[in-house]
C-alpha cells in the first residue's frame, strides 16, 4: 500500500524525581549500547554521531542522577559497562522487545485511521494475524524493501489468529505445531478452527525451539524437569501461545505441576524479550526459538522442532494478494533471509498443502468420525 504518510509510535523511558526533575534515558541507553559494541567511548561517539564532550556530559549527568557508576575504564581492556549499566541497558532492551508487538499493532491501526480520515482507500493489503517471530518479521522487512506487496500484520496467538480467519478478520493465520509426540495434543487446540473443506495451508519453515540459558549453562539445565528445582527462575511465553502450550504438555508428561515452577506465570510476548530476561539476570532459563539465543550470546538447549504454517481460506487462495504473498515466499530475497536465521529449515518453504497432507493422522481421524 502506498501510504501518504508513514506513522511511527515510539516509547520514551523517563525517570522522575519527587522534585519534578527528570532524566530521559534515551541518549544514555544509546551511548551505553554503542560503548558495549565499540569497546571505547571514541568509537561510541562515531556510532552515535555525537562529540566526545557531549557523550561524556550525558554519561556524567546520568551517573550523578542515578548515583551509580556506568563505566569502567582501563588501558588494557578499554571501556566496559559496569554491572549496573549492563542491567540498565538490558532492562531497556527488554522493554523495547516486550512492547514491539503492541506498538507495531497500534501503529498499523493508527495508520489505517489516518488514511481513512484522509479518504484514502486501498484494499490491496494482505491481512495477516500471527505471533511475533523472526521469519514473520522478515516478511514485513522484505515486502517493505520490494514494495511489490503490502502486508498488514496483527500480532495474535495461534488460536486468536485462526479465530480471526474464521470470522473473516484476516486473510492468513499463522500457527506452529511441534513435530513428534506433542503434535496431536497441540492440534486438538486448533482442530475446531481448521476445516479441511474450507482451509488449506502455506508452509513457512521448520524451526528449533528450546531453552535459553546463560553461557556455560551454570545451573546445568537440560530438560523441563530442571524447571522444578527451587534455585531455577523461569520466564514463559504469554498465555494462549503455542510455545506456552508446549511447555505445559512437557511438564504434564513428566508429572510436574506448573505451580512448582518459579516464574511459570512470568511471561513475555517475543523470543527476544525472553532472551533479554536471561541476559539481564532476571531469570535463569526461558523458552523460545534458537535464533534469539544465538543473537543474544546465550547457550541453547533444543527441545522440539516446530513446523510453522499460514492457514488460508481455499476460496481466497487464488486472490491477487495471496498469490503475491506466495511469490514473496518463493523469491530469492526472502529465501535468503530465512536461510540466515539460526535454527530455521527452509525446505519446502512456500509449499501449498491440504490439512490432510500436513497432518494426515489427525485429520484422517476427523474425516473418519464425520463419515
Amino acid at each position: 500500500m502506498a501510504y501518504r504518510f508513514q506513522t511511527r509510535v515510539n516509547t520514551e523511558w523517563v525517570l522522575e524525581k519527587s522534585t519534578g526533575a527528570s532524566l530521559v534515558l534515551r541518549d544514555v541507553l544509546r551511548l551505553l549500547a554503542a560503548i558495549e559494541s565499540a569497546g571505547h567511548i571514541a568509537g561510541a561517539c562515531r556510532i552515535c554521531n555525537v562529540s566526545y564532550r557531549h557523550a561524556w556530559g550525558v554519561l556524567h549527568n546520568a551517573e550523578k542522577e542515578l548515583e551509580r557508576p556506568l563505566l569502567e575504564t582501563s588501558r588494557k581492556q578499554g571501556t566496559k559497562l559496569t554491572r549496573f549499566a549492563q542491567q540498565l541497558l538490558w532492562a531497556g532492551r527488554r522493554i523495547d522487545t516486550r512492547l514491539a508487538p503492541v506498538l507495531e499493532g497500534m501503529t498499523e491501526d493508527l495508520q489505517r485511521e489516518i488514511e481513512n480520515l484522509l479518504h484514502v482507500e486501498d484494499h490491496s493489503s494482505l491481512r495477516m494475524h500471527a505471533s511475533h517471530g523472526f521469519a514473520v518479521e522478515g516478511l514485513l522487512h522484505v515486502a517493505g524493501e520490494q514494495k511489490t506487496s503490502s502486508i498488514e500484520l496483527g500480532y495474535r496467538t495461534a488460536v486468536e489468529a485462526l479465530a480471526s480467519l474464521n470470522r473473516g478478520d484476516c486473510d492468513l493465520a499463522g500457527f506452529q505445531v511441534p513435530v513428534g509426540e506433542f503434535e496431536d495434543a497441540i492440534l486438538r487446540h486448533y482442530e475446531p478452527l481448521l476445516d479441511p473443506d474450507k482451509h488449506c495451508l502455506i508452509y513457512l519453515a521448520q524451526r528449533t525451539t528450546g531453552f535459553f540459558v546463560q553461557p556455560g549453562n551454570p545451573l546445568d539445565i537440560h530438560s523441563v524437569a530442571d524447571l522444578a528445582r527451587p534455585n531455577v527462575r523461569f520466564v514463559n511465553r504469554q498465555v494462549g501461545s503455542g510455545t506456552r502450550m508446549l511447555v505445559s504438555l512437557m511438564l504434564r508428561q513428566k508429572g510436574i505441576d506448573s505451580a512448582r515452577i518459579q516464574g511459570f506465570d512470568t511471561s513475555e510476548f517475543t523470543n527476544t524479550a525472553i532472551a533479554a530476561h536471561i541476559v539481564g539476570g532476571m531469570a535463569d532459563v526461558g523458552i523460545g526459538v534458537q535464533t534469539a539465543a544465538w543473537r543474544c550470546g546465550l547457550d541453547f538447549i533444543p527441545l522440539a522442532q516446530e513446523r510453522y504454517f499460514f492457514a488460508v481460506r481455499r476460496d481466497n487462495l487464488l486472490s491477487a494478494q495471496v498469490q503475491q504473498f506466495i511469490d514473496l515466499l518463493l523469491g530469492d530475497a526472502y529465501q535468503a533471509f530465512v536461510r540466515q536465521l539460526v535454527g530455521y529449515d527452509t525446505t519446502s518453504l512456500g509449499q501449498i498443502l491440504t490439512l490432510h497432507e500436513a497432518f494426515a493422522e489427525a485429520f484422517g481421524r476427523r474425516l473418519s468420525r464425520t463419515a
